[in-house]
C-alpha cells in the first residue's frame, strides 16, 4: 500500500482490498469533482492538508450529512487502517478478516468528528487514531462478551431498553414485545443462579424455576399487559426468552458484508462502493471504556513528551537554540542564520540533524514500548507526531 501524496488523493480516495490485503486506492468521482470545484472557487489548489481539514470541518459542522463527511472518511483511511492493523496483529485469533475489521471501524468517522475540537485537540489524525483504536477494542470486547455468554447469562445482564430495541429491530408487534418483556422480567425476578453472578457460563434454569416463571407471568399478565392473552406454559416461557436472546445478538452484532461485494450490473468503476453494517448502537461498556482509553491516551502522550524532552536535553546548546527559534519564534532558517550569525546552509543542516536525532529517539521508544513494526508509512506517521509535538511544546498551535 503506497502513501498518498496530493491533496486530491488524500481527500477523495479509498482503500481497495484483495482478500485481506490493501492493494490500491480507488477514486470517488463525486468527491473528486467536489474538491476540484472548491479548489477552483477558493483558489486554494496548493494549500496544505491542515487548511482542508479546517475547511471541511467547518462545512461538516453546518451540514453533517453532506460531502464533507465523505472527504473525512477518505482522509482518515490510513489512520483507521493502521489503528486496526496494530490491534489485529496482536490477536491470537479473530472471526473477522482485517478488511472486515477495517469496515467495522471506518464507519465511526462521525464519532471522531463529533468529539474533535480543532482549538484544543492535538491533531485530527492523532485523535482519530485514538478513537478508532478505542472503538475497535470495544467492539472486540463486546463481541467476545456476547459470543461467550450463554443465553441465560446474556438475559441476566440485559437492560429492558436494550431488549426492547432488539425486539423492535426484528419488526415484532408491540403487543408481542410486551409479552416477551414481561416474561423476561419474571425470569429476572425468579432465576437466582447458584453460580457467581458474573459467570458467562450460566446454565439453563431448572424445571421448577420455569414453572414458577410461567405462574408469575400468568398472574401478572392481567395487570401488566394491554392485551393479556391466554395462559402460557413453561415451554412457551423458555421459547420466548430464547427468541429474546437471539434478537439481542442479531441487533448488536449483525452479519458483516464484504467491502468488495459487487452491487448490480451498472456500477461505475470510478465510483467507490462502501457497503458496511450500520453499527451505531451504544455499548454496555462504552462509558467505562472511553474513560479507560482517555487515560491510556493521556498516559501515552505523557510518555512521548518525556521521551522527547529528554532527547531535547541531550542536544548541544546550539541545536536547542535553533529548534527553539524555529518553533517558538516562527523564524525562517534565513532569519535564524542572521540572528545567530551562522550560514543558512549550516542552520538547515543542524536543524535536520537535530530533528533526526529526536525522531530516532521517538521511533526507538515506539518499537520498544508499543511494539510497532517500522515501515515508510509508520515512519511518516511518527514524524508527523514529532512535528506536532514540537509545535505544541514551543507554544505554537498546530493549526497555524
Amino acid at each position: 500500500m503506497r502513501s498518498r501524496q496530493s491533496i486530491t488523493e488524500q481527500f477523495t480516495t479509498f482503500l481497495q482490498f484483495d482478500t485481506d490485503r490493501a492493494i490500491s486506492w480507488a477514486v470517488d468521482a463525486k468527491l473528486r469533482r467536489n474538491l476540484i470545484t472548491c479548489q477552483t472557487r477558493l483558489l486554494q489548489a496548493e494549500e496544505t492538508e491542515n487548511f482542508w481539514v479546517c475547511y471541511w470541518y467547518k462545512v461538516w459542522q453546518e451540514q453533517p450529512g453532506g460531502l464533507a463527511r465523505g472527504h473525512f472518511s477518505a482522509y482518515l483511511q490510513e489512520v483507521c487502517y493502521w489503528a486496526v492493523y496494530r490491534i489485529v496483529a496482536n490477536l491470537s485469533s479473530t472471526q473477522h478478516t482485517l478488511s472486515d475489521c477495517f469496515q467495522m471501524v471506518i464507519v465511526r468517522v462521525d464519532k471522531v468528528l463529533k468529539g474533535f475540537k480543532p482549538n484544543l485537540s492535538f491533531n485530527l489524525k492523532n485523535y482519530a487514531s485514538a478513537i478508532f483504536s478505542s472503538e475497535f477494542k470495544e467492539m472486540l470486547r463486546s463481541q467476545n462478551e456476547i459470543d461467550i455468554c450463554t443465553n441465560w447469562r446474556l438475559l441476566r445482564k440485559l437492560t429492558q431498553k436494550r431488549l426492547v430495541e432488539s425486539l423492535q429491530n426484528q419488526g415484532i408487534h408491540e403487543d408481542v414485545i410486551q409479552r416477551y418483556v414481561l416474561a423476561w422480567k419474571c425470569y429476572q425476578a425468579l432465576y437466582a443462579p447458584k453460580q457467581i453472578v458474573g459467570t458467562r457460563k450460566l446454565s439453563r434454569p431448572d424445571d421448577a424455576t420455569w414453572k414458577a416463571i410461567a405462574q408469575l407471568y400468568n398472574f401478572q399478565r392481567h395487570t401488566q399487559l394491554s392485551q393479556p392473552g391466554p395462559e402460557c406454559s413453561e415451554e412457551t416461557m423458555e421459547k420466548w426468552l430464547v427468541i429474546c436472546a437471539k434478537a439481542v445478538r442479531d441487533y448488536f452484532y449483525p452479519r458483516l458484508i464484504s467491502l468488495n461485494v459487487s452491487v448490480g450490473e451498472d456500477t461505475s468503476k470510478d465510483e467507490y462502493i462502501d457497503i458496511v453494517p450500520q453499527l451505531q448502537q451504544d455499548s454496555w461498556m462504552t462509558e467505562i471504556l472511553e474513560q479507560e482509553e482517555l487515560l491510556n491516551r493521556q498516559s501515552q502522550q505523557s510518555q512521548i513528551s518525556n521521551v522527547l524532552v529528554a532527547a531535547l536535553n541531550e542536544l548541544d546548546q546550539e541545536a536547542q537554540d535553533i529548534i527553539q527559534l524555529y518553533y517558538s519564534k516562527g523564524l525562517t532558517q534565513q532569519q535564524i542564520a542572521q540572528q545567530l550569525d551562522i550560514k543558512q546552509y549550516t542552520i538547515s543542516r543542524r536543524l535536520a540533524k537535530a530533528k533526526n536525532a529526536l525522531l530516532l529517539k521517538l521511533v526507538t521508544w515506539s518499537q520498544q514500548s508499543l511494539h510497532i513494526s517500522l515501515n515508510s508509512l509508520v515512519l511518516n506517521y511518527v514524524n508527523t507526531i514529532l512535528e506536532e509535538w514540537l509545535q505544541t511544546y514551543y507554544n505554537r498551535s498546530p493549526l497555524n
